[in-house]
This record gives structure tokens, sequence and C-alpha cells, in this order.
């Protein structure tokens, strides 16, 4: 049996491709493109925001080591949900944050999460992240796979993706590979 995957755009996908490497439970982790209207987009035609695609995380998961729930709860963490279109300095469609599902599970999961954050009022600002099925999904060039991996002193990756790493092992410990 295939393991379950769902796709999450949580801004740059070299920081949320960092942090899901460190969990448990995930058994791969593949920065994308998906959502967008280019067959096969490079990075610099997804930069330029006119291809509708968002950079993204395609995660495989073993629900026995961990839940949908814990996956979600890690990505609402690691990133602002409450900025439209922009991460940090990072702005522009590619940067929206998404969850894309492949099963009406994790749709109703992500829907229920959002809706629970926002009774709790968990953020100051609404949520804004869009819930979709997944569409036209491309995996980004080599040179963005594990890219914090190979250029931990990379100063975007020492500035942004080191303190989002940091973050998961702080508030998620027991969810952190051993």
């Amino acid at each position: 049996m295939n393991p379950p995957t769902i796709v999450l755009g949580g801004g740059c996908f070299w920081c949320t491709e960092a942090v899901f490497k460190e969990v448990r439970g995930i058994t791969d982790v593949e920065s994308g493109y998906s959502n967008g209207t280019v067959e096969r987009p490079s990075y610099e035609q997804v930069c330029t925001g006119t291809t509708g695609h968002n950079e993204v995380v395609k995660l495989k998961y073993d629900p026995e080591q961990i839940s949908l729930r814990q996956i979600l709860e890690i990505f609402f963490v690691v990133h602002d949900p409450t900025t439209l279109n922009r991460q940090g300095n990072d702005s522009g469609t590619q940067y929206r944050s998404g969850i894309y599902y492949t099963t009406d599970e994790q749709r109703q999961a992500a829907e229920n999460m959002i809706r629970e954050m926002g009774q709790d009022k968990l953020f100051p600002r609404p949520i804004v992240t869009e819930v979709k099925p997944l569409e036209k999904y491309w995996p980004a060039e080599a040179y963005h796979q594990d890219f914090f991996e190979k250029n931990p002193y990379q100063g975007y990756c020492m500035a942004v993706a080191a303190p989002k790493v940091e973050k998961f092992r702080k508030t998620f410990r027991e969810l952190a590979r051993a």
C-alpha cells in the first residue's frame, strides 16, 4: 500500500522542506510546484507570479507514526497562515499558504483545524490558508531538493530556514527524528 500524501505551501519550499525532513513519520519530502496553469514550470517562471503555482512540499507519511493532525499542527506553527501571498520578506502568489489534499479526509481535517483555530483566536488576524485539491504537481529542479541540508550556511538558510527548524525542534520535540 502506498503511504498517504499531502502537499503543503508555507512560503519558500526550502524552509518548509527543512522542517518536515526533521519530522518522525514523514517518509519522503519533495519540493515542487502545484495548483498553477503551466505544465512543468521552471523556478524562474514560478518566481514571476504569473503561473499560478505555489512553492510546496509533497509529504508522504506513515500514519502509524504521525497523524495528519500533527502534520497540520507543525505546518501552522512554522509559518504565518494569516499573510496573503507572503511569508516574511518573500511576497507573491507563489508564497501563499495552502493545503492541497489528496483525500476527502485530508480536506475535512484541514477545514476543521482552520475553523477551530479561528474560533479559538490562535492568530491575531484571520487565517488565509487555501484548502484545495492537489492539481498539476511538478517536482522542483534538482538543486532545490534538500537545499537546506546541502547549504546550511547560505544566507537565506541561516536567516530564515534555520530559525523555523529550531522552532519545530523546540515546539514539537516529541515528533523530531531521533
